[in-house]
């Protein structure tokens, strides 16, 4: 005659049976919340992680002024960085206007212009620094239809003939240092390098880090979370099932009956 199973062992095998759907559920809502918390890092390091967009220029890209502006103003999205950040504006007959430095206010970037500014075509090259470290560069023009300032003129001889005759009384032999100091100097490139120190700006400024290295330490993390409560879950499965065989055979039953 075979015994039937123990009567305790029936209720114990559920309990340890329940617990699987709550170990089930701890892991979904730990997965859930890292989720967001990804969801939540990408939208903040995007911004910092963002290049500056330029929004307006004065004046105003292909736009014609009454008369040449003394300062030109770049508008962007986000304040830049002053290290890299340059303008330099050429009138129509190749001659660079731009006076000093570029000046940082708030997301605009202004660079003042000579006193004298020719009438005519103006071009705008520009270069500026991101709130990321990455330089971002840009051409606009526009026109001005007089002059600004007044060029200076030299005086006329009042008496040329009489200059001409007390010339030679007053005429010295120049030395070889007057001589040397009245020939021309070299002429010195003053206008700036557009392409050369964009790359030492990026390299100067760290910047922010990449996004995609957030993204595979997320992911990374996700996957070590997800593995040891999938280690956790089959080795809690296993116990339980170890412990029916066990009371099945053994918990309340004994030898059999011939």
């Amino acid at each position: 005659m075979r015994r039937s199973p123990h009567p305790s062992s029936a209720p114990e095998l559920h309990a340890r049976a329940a617990t699987h759907p709550a170990r089930g559920t701890t892991a979904v809502a730990l997965l859930a919340a890292l989720a967001a918390a990804f969801a939540a890092l990408l939208l903040t390091a995007a911004p910092a992680a963002a290049h500056n967009a330029l929004r307006s220029t004065d004046p105003a890209d292909g736009a014609t002024v009454e008369t040449a502006p003394a300062q030109i103003t770049l508008t962007f999205d986000q304040s830049a960085l002053e290290l890299g950040t340059e303008i330099v504006v050429t009138a129509a007959d190749g001659t660079v206007v731009s006076a000093g430095a570029a000046q940082l206010s708030g997301t605009s970037v202004v660079q003042p212009l000579a006193e004298q500014r020719p009438a005519g075509a103006y071009r705008v090259d520009w270069r500026v620094t991101s709130a990321d470290g990455h330089p971002i560069t840009g051409t606009f023009g526009f026109t001005a239809g007089a002059a600004a300032g007044t060029a200076t003129t030299t005086e006329p001889t009042a008496d040329p003939t009489a200059a001409a005759t007390a010339a030679p009384a007053d005429a010295t032999t120049p030395t070889p240092e007057a001589s040397a100091s009245a020939s021309p100097s070299e002429s010195v490139d003053t206008s700036p390098d557009m392409g050369g120190s964009g790359e030492a700006a990026r390299d100067n400024y760290p910047g922010t880090v990449p996004w995609w290295v957030w993204v595979l330490l997320i992911v990374v993390v996700i996957g070590a979370v997800f593995t040891v409560v999938a280690r956790k879950q089959r080795g809690g499965g296993d116990a339980p099932d170890r412990g029916g065989v066990s009371d099945g055979t053994t918990g309340g039953g004994g030898p059999r009956a011939g």
